[in-house]
């Protein structure tokens, strides 16, 4: 982030904001970091608009929430929360900017901008979503998040979005538990093998990752010897999926055991979603003016 210097102001209106503005850049970006210095509420929100349009996250963030210090009870007050919340979402201060949202609904859970900090909420979380092979506590909570939303506000624009965003989040957990069944079979654990695939095919059968989920139970099932799983496996992904190259695997595999199972005519195999790219969202002002 760019600091700040007392000489870029031109204005002398202005002067009396650097010296706070300052702080906060030598800071870590949050309220604590502005000495307090007592100003009117329409100087003090236009000035962390001001930041928030120049693209300096982390000082509109700061003022914003001086907003809500110094004139808590008045109108400017709520607005200025949300919008804190949105400036530290952009500086991609995820955590601060749940904590600023989750505040703001703590304290007007009837507001009509509600639905929009739910968003907020949900879109700091998923921004965060990480690759497979780390720990996915935070996908979780994506998901959480996104669901809640949809269901609080299902006709909203936000909610809309959130169901998108909600089967990507549930491909890339059902990724999750293919990556770790994958692992045992290469450990020859195939029972947790199993139980890996089939929480795919009970929790998430309408992912991308059903197909193979199907192939590795029937191969898991021949190396435990459990032939009949095996063959019903194969046989549900003869039915569903019988264009791909699983159930060619599948039907091999299962055919070398002496097992046979029915050839169904061949489709198209289904195409993996891509997660679609960060967006910005719109302000709260541009939401609700």
């Amino acid at each position: 982030m760019r600091m700040l210097s007392t000489r870029s102001l031109s204005l002398v209106a202005l002067a009396v904001l650097a010296l706070p503005i300052a702080g906060c850049a030598r800071g870590g970006g949050t309220r604590a970091d502005l000495p307090y210095v007592a100003r009117d509420v329409g100087t003090l929100y236009t000035a962390a608009k001001d930041r928030l349009d120049k693209g300096q996250y982390k000082l509109a963030a700061a003022l914003f929430d001086e907003v809500e210090r110094q004139h808590p009870y008045s109108v400017w007050a709520r607005r200025a929360q949300l919008m804190g919340a949105f400036a530290y979402y952009l500086d991609k201060n995820y955590t601060q900017a749940i904590q600023s949202a989750q505040r703001f609904l703590a304290v007007h859970p009837g507001n009509r901008d509600a639905p929009y900090a739910y968003y907020l909420i949900a879109l700091s979380y998923y921004e965060q979503v990480s690759d497979v092979t780390r720990d996915q506590k935070i996908t979780q909570q994506a998901l959480d998040a996104l669901g809640e939303l949809n269901r609080r506000y299902p006709n909203t624009r936000y909610a809309a979005d959130a169901r998108l965003k909600i089967d990507l989040v549930r491909d890339h957990l059902a990724g999750k538990e293919m990556e770790v069944g994958r692992y045992y079979q290469t450990k020859g654990q195939w029972l947790a093998s199993v139980m890996r695939f089939r929480i795919v095919i009970d929790q998430y059968q309408t992912t991308t990752h059903t197909p193979e989920a199907l192939m590795r139970l029937t191969e898991s099932y021949l190396a435990l010897g459990i032939k009949d799983e095996a063959k019903k496996s194969a046989a549900v992904l003869g039915a569903n999926y019988p264009g791909t190259q699983w159930y060619e695997r599948a039907y091999e595999l299962v055919q070398k055991h002496g097992e046979p199972v029915p050839v169904p005519a061949l489709a198209a195999p289904a195409e993996r979603p891509v997660r679609d790219e960060p967006q910005r969202p719109a302000s709260p002002t541009d939401e609700t003016n």
